[in-house]
């Protein structure tokens, strides 16, 4: 049976931790509450922005059972992707196991696979494993692009049902699109700054970082862009331009969870190697923030 595609906006969802560095799960499901309240399309956790690089296995199963607990409606996207296809699976697994509606694969990053390697691998976790899957293209930290030829091999599997795209390249988001258009697929923004032009091309909607802070807005943009509503998108997307990259003048997800911070949804702690965000670029976000603000008082 070929699943259905994600669309909409999806939060990529933070992890918040006690001062000690353990999860705080309670934090946790308050908040995948209070964003499927506000309008997501469906929820990210354990991804990049969820500091999953720093978690045990069993600590990236728990956080997934809890997000499933947490939410009413909304599809679980679980990040499961690793740069080792045994461990992928096994993640892959387990993540199914624990309740995830779908999975997000981020493609092998060290190993740097050349494109027949890079299909194989993501062809091994969708044979073995029957969820709807999204691919994930983030060169910036994989050090390698997912070829568009194997973006679109891959659309043609039953299992693989869209592509996260956060390569930075409007040329290559467009591409894809173009040649997986006639598949059961969706192309889905993973840059804040660019959901707006790539859903222009063809995409249907993205997995956010913004949609932590202002999941309210964000799915508003996103709706009405897939409702053809580029005027009244456009205009979310100006409001919402100064947080697109105030979040990432510092390596996500610091600016992100000070930001939560600053609203009171969470501790800004992050496990080690982030640090907490700069003073200067701190007083930066806080201005952000309060225009932001200051816009739904004056709404």
């Amino acid at each position: 049976m070929t699943h259905e595609p994600f669309v909409g906006a999806l939060p990529a969802l933070t992890t918040p931790f006690h001062e000690d560095g353990s999860i705080d799960f309670e934090t946790h499901r308050e908040n995948v509450r209070r964003v499927e309240r506000e309008g997501v399309h469906g929820v990210v956790p354990v991804g990049t922005t969820g500091e999953s690089a720093t978690m045990s296995h069993d600590e990236h199963v728990a956080v997934i059972e809890a997000t499933v607990e947490a939410v009413e409606d909304v599809p679980v996207v679980a990040g499961s992707g690793s740069n080792n296809t045994r461990e992928a699976l096994e993640l892959s697994r387990r993540a199914a196991d624990a309740g995830a509606d779908g999975l997000l694969l981020i493609s092998p990053y060290y190993n740097r696979p050349e494109p027949a390697g890079m299909e194989e691998h993501f062809r091994r976790i969708a044979d073995a494993v029957d969820l709807p899957q999204i691919i994930y293209n983030v060169p910036g930290r994989t050090g390698r692009n997912i070829a568009v030829e194997t973006a679109e091999a891959l659309a043609g599997h039953e299992n693989i049902v869209g592509y996260k795209a956060a390569s930075g390249d409007l040329n290559r988001v467009a591409e894809v699109a173009e040649r997986t258009r006639e598949e059961s697929f969706a192309v889905l923004s993973g840059d804040d700054q660019l959901t707006l032009p790539v859903m222009s091309m063809g995409g249907q909607g993205c997995i956010s970082v913004a949609a932590n802070v202002e999941p309210a807005r964000t799915s508003r943009m996103v709706d009405y862009a897939l409702d053809g509503a580029y005027e009244s998108a456009r205009e979310l997307h100006h409001e919402l331009g100064p947080l697109f990259r105030t979040l990432f003048i510092e390596s996500n997800p610091i600016p992100v969870k000070e930001a939560l911070a600053i609203r009171g949804h969470m501790s800004a702690t992050m496990r080690s190697p982030l640090s907490r965000m700069s003073d200067e670029n701190l007083d930066r976000l806080r201005d952000v923030l309060a225009t932001l603000d200051g816009e739904v008082a004056e709404a």
